[in-house]
């Protein structure tokens, strides 16, 4: 009976979306994260009689057909790609990004890697570096004599010194631009890598070529709605009880079938 195996990949279907929501959840608090979506797509059918074929009784052509659908399965878990709200700390080293684009992180065995969690640190020698202490592109140290900082919206990092008037130009944060941004990897702790999917990175400075500006002081919050999310983990659990049902009844024919004699 096919409907226990159809049934079955409904309930895969439905546990996958749950455990995407979950995952949204868990990091509803997380800076610039972004929302995942599970998308479904239909299984292969089965062709009984195809659509169009000449009914061999009368010679006239079927409109329809009989096509027995075999399920469903999880096509893809895309993010879904907006900005969330910006959050004042007054932090030196926090920085938002308001608009497209991402943070360029150096990984240690160089490879680069890509983030919109602003949340900036610096080393004992002044590096600024991520929360996981990897060094942002193009690297900017800040010297220990620096009163303070200044980031403007062009990403311009900027040093203010207790014996001099004018500031000092220490670097410039560039943002990365994707041309499919969806079709980026994660890795865990924030970061993506670039993948043929995605495309290669543009690297630009912010303001330009359609990426956004930086945000000093502020941090992008997490974009997930946990009202959206409630409601379709509600569905999604009554998804998984009515696959189950149907499981149900396929084993109730199926013990009727046994008692005929």
């Amino acid at each position: 009976m096919r409907a226990l195996k159809i049934a079955a990949t409904g309930m895969t279907a439905q546990q996958m979306r749950v455990e995407v929501i979950s995952n949204n959840l868990a990091n509803m608090s997380t800076t610039g994260y972004n929302a995942r979506r599970a998308e479904f797509a239909d299984l292969h059918y089965q062709q009984i009689s195809r659509p169009g074929t000449i009914n061999a009784t009368d010679g006239t052509v079927l409109p329809t057909g009989v096509q027995a659908g075999l399920g469903v399965r999880t096509a893809s878990v895309s993010m879904i790609l907006s900005q969330g709200s910006l959050s004042a700390t007054n932090g030196d080293l926090d920085l938002a990004i308001e608009g497209e684009g991402y943070l360029e992180v150096t990984l240690p065995d160089g490879r680069q890697a890509y983030t919109r969690d602003g949340g900036l640190k610096r080393t004992g020698d002044g590096l600024i570096v991520t929360s996981d202490g990897f060094p942002v592109a193009p690297e900017i140290t800040i010297p220990r004599d620096a009163r303070s900082i200044s980031i403007n919206a062009e990403g311009e990092v900027y040093a203010y010194f207790n014996d001099r008037v004018e500031p000092e130009l220490l670097g410039q944060f560039t943002l990365a631009g994707f041309t499919n941004p969806r079709g980026l990897e994660a890795i865990g702790s924030n970061l993506f890598l670039e993948t043929s999917a995605s495309g290669p990175a543009a690297i630009a400075e912010p303001g330009r070529d359609g990426l956004g500006v930086v945000r000093q002081g502020y941090l992008e919050d997490s974009s997930v709605d946990s009202v959206k999310e409630i409601t379709d983990l509600i569905e999604a659990q009554r998804g998984y009880e009515m696959n189950s049902k149907v499981i149900s009844a396929a084993d109730q024919m199926l013990g009727a079938t046994v008692q005929i004699r």
